[in-house]
């Protein structure tokens, strides 16, 4: 015999939208009361008709994430906020990873579709350079979020933070510092986030009116300390005169300050380095490595709060928001000369 949620409101005499909210966690609900008919479920082996609640409300209840890294701390921390927003709700989360191709990230896309999921979380993959497969998401009222990496093409639900805003902050501190030579390890000439972070950097040169030398930009085809070796071993060997760097990433950061270590280059009284992530190790190499922090977990919880509000609000995916949120340029030892 097939119980529900009517069943259990009769046998305990409270209403069934109690029950309901009781079963979905609801804060609204009493503890005693949430007790009780979460007791009786269990004790008569009840299970939630998830088909009759999709054909009731046409929603599955299913989240797709999609990241372009696994390991990468940013990343983390955006997964945490998403979470902690979601274990208030009866959500389930589907997490998928790109690893930064574009093929792998069309695929994720079309899985997720497939299986009708309210939602799509993601940050685009370095590789990815045609947007068609993100258009097939909005025009199936899927609610799509882009987070960090983004492309301005595709109007849509975003969170960012200001990379331009925070590459120039990062740039000028290198310049308060002495530094009148700054080489910069950009990223991919795609993504929006990437763009903006090195015009960021031109924007501090052209402020403080210092040269533009179009040798001391590296881009960085990947953001791997394997990359920031490659770079940092081709601007020594043409022995081209850098005082500071600024990187697209921490990892970049970290492969150009291991080489600088090699050399015996001193970090920052000869080259002053600054990164970009606020990664965990940042604070604990030698000299710590100053870096932008982009708010992760916040970032997360805005995700997760601008999809409940495009859930409440249809107006939202015709004039989607972007929420810009806050960040902070954390000083270490990788660019604070002494005076």
């Amino acid at each position: 015999m097939n119980l529900t949620l009517k069943d259990i409101a009769q046998a305990l005499e409270i209403s069934t939208s109690t029950v309901s909210k009781a079963l979905k966690n609801y804060k609204d609900v009493s503890p005693t009361t949430k007790k009780k008919v979460l007791d009786y479920a269990e004790r008569i082996g009840f299970k939630p008709n998830a088909q009759a609640a999709f054909l009731r409300t046409q929603k599955t209840k299913l989240i797709g994430v999609i990241l372009p890294k696994i390991e990468h701390d940013l990343y983390c921390e955006v997964l945490k906020g998403i979470l902690n927003k979601m274990s208030q709700t009866d959500y389930k989360l589907i997490l998928l990873c790109s690893e930064n191709s574009f093929e792998i990230e069309k695929k994720h896309i079309r899985e997720l579709l497939q299986l009708n999921v309210d939602g799509i979380f993601i940050s685009i993959a370095l590789e990815t350079n045609r947007f068609d497969h993100l258009k097939e998401v909005q025009k199936s009222n899927t609610i799509l979020v882009l987070f960090d990496h983004y492309v301005k093409i595709i109007a849509t639900n975003r969170v960012l933070i200001e990379d331009r805003k925070a590459s120039f902050l990062a740039t000028e501190h290198l310049i308060q510092q002495g530094c009148q030579k700054i080489g910069c390890f950009r990223g991919e000439l795609i993504s929006q986030t990437s763009i903006d972070r090195f015009m960021g950097y031109k924007d501090a040169l052209e402020y403080y009116k210092i040269p533009f030398q179009k040798e001391l930009i590296l881009i960085c085809n990947e953001e791997t300390i394997a990359e920031g070796k490659r770079n940092m071993i081709e601007i020594l060997e043409k022995k081209l005169e850098i005082d500071g760097l600024v990187t697209v990433t921490d990892l970049i950061a970290l492969g150009a300050m291991d080489v600088l270590k090699q050399r015996r280059v001193k970090i920052p009284e000869e080259i002053a380095v600054v990164g970009f992530g606020n990664w965990k190790f940042t604070s604990l190499i030698s000299p710590s490595l100053s870096t932008i922090d982009q708010n992760g977990f916040l970032m997360g919880e805005k995700v997760f709060e601008l999809f409940e509000k495009s859930q409440e609000d249809t107006l939202l995916n015709e004039l989607p928001n972007t929420e810009i949120l806050p960040f902070q340029l954390v000083v270490r030892g990788s660019s604070c000369r002494k005076k």
